[in-house]
């Protein structure tokens, strides 16, 4: 059972690295740099503890651009925002079990995310706020170690490939259908009801969640995740 192969970390990632996409050279953070030590801010839960039968998956992308509007100057965005740290295209929101239109959080755990984990996926991830709620909010009700949440995580985002963002952000009359052929076109074995979009109330992109079934295969999102539907109008804000 993938639920008993998830709790125990090992067997997950075997199958995992067994039948993941190959991986690709991320080009979605711009030379990235990150402090030698990083402080892992604590995290308290703000709804009540949900355990639930994880049923699936989903990869949440968002697109950093659109994020950083507005806030390049908080304190709180520095990592992803201010550009000292690098440039960033797609960065990894969180990945978050689910369990038949409902959602598993705030399991019990014993694990502790270390401040060496948290660099390790602040490329990935470039905030140690955000990396430190997925861990507690989401992770810990997948296995029991940070590093094999953020193990899988990496396995998931390393075999994804993206379109060229700025060339399809500047192509007439863009919608969402449109941006969903691209990703199946770039990514072999997905489909475009497994790629949902998340769009500000203005029609700019803020993010692409994608769907994986109990044995992280693609699979149709339901309506709440799939967003967007094809024919609405896509803009896409390239930082400038």
């Amino acid at each position: 059972m993938i639920e008993r192969a998830v709790r125990s970390g090992g067997a997950l990632l075997f199958f995992l690295l067994a039948f993941a996409l190959p991986a690709t050279a991320n080009a979605q953070a711009y030379q990235c740099r990150m402090p030698a030590s990083i402080a892992v801010p604590q995290v308290r839960p703000d709804a009540p503890a949900r355990q639930l039968p994880v049923t699936g998956y989903t990869l949440a992308i968002s697109w950093s651009p659109e994020f950083c509007k507005g806030r390049e100057g908080q304190a709180r965005h520095r990592t992803q925002c201010s550009g000292r740290n690098g440039r960033f295209g797609f960065v990894v929101h969180g990945l978050w079990p689910e369990s038949r239109g409902s959602w598993p959080q705030w399991c019990p755990t014993a694990g502790r995310l270390t401040p060496a984990e948290t660099r390790r996926n602040m490329c990935m991830s470039p905030s140690a706020a955000l990396l430190a709620r997925q861990w507690a909010k989401h992770g810990s009700c997948m296995t029991r170690r940070p590093d094999t949440y953020f193990k899988v995580t990496r396995i998931l985002w390393d075999s994804l490939r993206f379109p060229e963002m700025e060339r399809l952000s500047r192509e007439d009359e863009l919608t969402a259908g449109r941006l969903r052929e691209r990703f199946v076109a770039a990514n072999k074995g997905w489909r475009a009801d497994a790629v949902g979009l998340k769009l500000n109330r203005r029609g700019w992109l803020h993010e692409i969640r994608l769907c994986y079934d109990k044995r992280f295969r693609p699979t149709r999102c339901d309506a709440a995740r799939y967003g967007a539907k094809d024919g609405a109008q896509l803009k896409i804000w390239r930082g400038l």
